[in-house]
C-alpha cells in the first residue's frame, strides 16, 4: 500500500492548513498517512531555521498576509493572532503519539486535526491538560487512556524517534510529506504529492 510520512507540529497554521487535505487526498489514492508529530524546535538550529519570534520582521509581516490568503482561497476559518500563541506543542505532540499508539493513524489523525482546529480556529490552548481531554473525547477518543499514554516513557520514545527520523529525511519546516523517499514541504505543496501518488 502507498504510504505518506506526515511530520508535524500540532500548533503549525499550515499544517492545519493543510491537515483535511491530505486526508482527503491519502484517502482518494489509496494511501496510508504515517502521522509523525516531531520537536521542530530540535530541528531548527540544524537547519538553519529561526522560530517566528526570531525572524525578520518583514518575514513574520508576510506570513500574516500569507495565512490570511490561504485562509480565504480555502473557505477555512483562522485567527492569525489566535489567543493561545506562540503555544508550546510538546504535550499535544504526545497525545498525538498515544492516539496513535492506541488507535493507529486514523486515531492520530483526528487528534492532530483536532489539535490544529483548536488552535487556529478556535482559540484555545493546546498546552492545557483540560483541553487535551476535550479534544480528545471530541474526536471519538479515549482521554484518560491518551492522557495516560502522553505520560509514559514510550510517548516521548516515538517523539524522539520521529524528531530523529525527521532530522534523517532533512526535514526543516512543518508540515511536511514524504512519498517514497521524495520530499514535499508545506501545505502548498500537496497538489505535487497527490500528482506522484498518481504516478505511481
Amino acid at each position: 500500500m502507498k504510504s505518506i510520512d506526515y511530520f508535524l507540529v500540532p500548533q503549525s497554521p499550515w499544517a492545519y492548513l493543510g491537515h483535511a487535505r491530505l486526508a482527503e487526498i491519502a484517502a482518494r489514492r489509496g494511501a496510508a498517512v504515517v502521522v509523525r508529530p516531531m520537536d521542530l524546535g530540535r530541528i531548527f538550529p540544524l537547519s538553519g531555521g529561526l522560530p517566528l519570534g526570531k525572524r525578520a520582521p518583514q518575514r513574520q509581516s508576510y506570513r500574516l498576509v500569507e495565512l490570511a490568503r490561504w485562509s480565504t482561497f480555502l473557505g477555512m476559518p483562522l485567527n492569525v493572532h489566535p489567543k493561545f500563541f506562540p503555544v508550546a506543542g510538546d504535550d499535544a505532540a504526545r497525545w498525538i503519539v498515544a492516539a496513535r499508539a492506541a488507535g493507529g493513524d486514523a486515531a492520530a489523525m483526528r487528534m492532530a486535526g483536532g489539535l490544529l482546529a483548536a488552535v487556529w480556529a478556535q482559540e484555545r490552548d493546546i498546552a492545557d491538560p483540560a483541553t487535551l481531554a476535550a479534544i480528545a473525547r471530541e474526536q471519538g477518543l479515549d482521554a484518560a487512556a491518551l492522557a495516560a499514554g502522553a505520560l509514559a516513557p514510550a510517548a516521548q520514545e516515538e517523539y524522539d524517534r520521529n524528531t530523529q527520523a525527521a532530522t534523517d529525511a532533512q526535514v526543516f519546516g512543518a508540515p511536511w510529506y514524504v512519498y517514497r523517499g521524495e520530499p514535499f514541504w508545506g501545505q502548498d505543496r500537496l497538489e505535487f504529492l497527490d500528482r506522484a501518488l498518481g504516478a505511481n
